[in-house]
């Protein structure tokens, strides 16, 4: 089954703390959160005070609603984060930072036209806003519109040449177009610009393990986590290059322990399944695939990898029903194709499996071969 790879981004938000001190200090202190790093329901609680006895002074205001609306995302609290923005550009239409803040929100909801409205907004309000140019650059990323966001980028270390995020990810849209060796030296430049950015270590990784270094990949990953101990990517990520290098044990260790970092993290789930299958460990492997498919019902990969192993242990129903539901997802997974014909020759369903198989073949030619290491054939 084909292996997940995945790569991290940052979007970057503003906050603005330009308040006045004839408020309420605590509140204002709480609701500004400026080097103190208060969790969000503080936040939520100063910004509420501050709002609640704010009086007429609009641009203040305006400052505590984005703050309050900045808590309220990193909360989940999307609803509650976007009519805060709201009312901070009712306020202050002038406020740059808002716009950039609620363009991210929105990006959130996959709204990607009022996302790139506001981004715009930004820029036209700043137009030295490196920020906003990068988190434009990402949502045009995410729609595959990857000329767009590395111009997005370039506009970004123009304007701020140190910017390393603007770095990190202008090395994902050139990984994504295949440009290796950019992408590293981006990376590159981003580690040098921040040693702390876990991100950027975590990605030089990546574009090391896509070219198959995987001895490089697995000191990035590494360091990644030493700096974040808590990311549970880099964790998942180091598992990869530790089975790509048939180091099966450690691989089992990171997946754990990105699942134990995040409990929701569905492809470290399906990723630990492609290991214990490895193993041989097959109803290890089974439970780990489901748990993927329970967080994202749609994971054609972990739908299909399951319905390998049952075809492996024999359960030939349970595996086509699997495959006949990956390739409802995905019509033209080859992987899927060549085992449900697997499955119907082993039923006796000659015409339905030589339909499958030739299918298979015709889209990826060297199927066979990744069923017959598995002893299928």
């Amino acid at each position: 089954m084909p292996k997940f790879r995945p790569f991290a981004f940052a979007f970057a938000l503003l906050a603005t703390t330009s308040l006045a001190a004839a408020q309420e200090p605590s509140s204002w202190d709480m609701c500004n959160n400026e080097g103190k790093a208060y969790p969000p329901d503080i936040v939520v609680y100063g910004c509420s005070a501050v709002i609640s006895t704010g009086g007429s002074n609009a641009p203040n205001l305006a400052v505590a609603f984005n703050n309050r609306g900045l808590a309220f995302r990193a909360k989940g609290d999307i609803a509650h984060a976007l009519a805060d923005y709201d009312e901070a550009v009712r306020l202050d239409p002038g406020y740059a930072g808002v716009f950039n803040n609620r363009g991210v929100t929105l990006h959130d909801k996959g709204d990607f036209a009022r996302a790139f409205a506001d981004y715009d907004e930004a820029i036209r309000l700043d137009p030295k806003n490196a920020t906003a140019f990068v988190n434009r650059g990402i949502a045009h990323r995410d729609k595959g519109e990857l000329d767009r966001a590395i111009a997005d980028y370039n506009e970004a270390i123009r304007i701020d040449p140190r910017y390393a995020t603007a770095f990190t990810n202008r090395g994902n849209a050139y990984r994504e177009m295949g440009d290796l060796d950019r992408a590293a030296a981006d990376y590159s430049e981003a580690i040098t610009l921040d040693p702390t950015n876990a991100v950027a270590f975590n990605n030089r990784g990546a574009a090391y393990l896509i070219k198959g270094d995987l001895d490089h990949a697995l000191i990035y990953y590494s360091e990644a986590i030493r700096l974040d101990p808590r990311y549970a990517l880099a964790f998942n990520n180091r598992g990869i290059a530790y089975r790509d290098k048939g180091d099966l044990d450690h691989a089992v260790a990171d997946y754990g322990e990105a699942i134990r970092l995040n409990p929701r993290f569905g492809n470290a789930f399906a990723n630990r399944g492609d290991a214990y299958r490895d193993k041989g460990d097959l109803e290890r492997a089974i439970a780990d695939y489901s748990q993927a498919i329970g967080i994202n019902p749609r994971n054609a990969v972990a739908i299909g990898s399951r319905g390998f192993v049952r075809l492996k242990l024999g359960a030939i129903d349970q595996s086509i029903l699997d495959y006949d539901a990956a390739l409802a997802l995905n019509p033209n997974f080859a992987g899927a194709l060549y085992g449900r014909g697997l499955g119907k020759q082993k039923k006796g369903d000659r015409a339905g499996a030589e339909a499958d198989l030739a299918a298979a073949k015709a889209i990826r030619p060297d199927v066979a071969e990744e069923f017959a290491k598995f002893g299928l054939q």
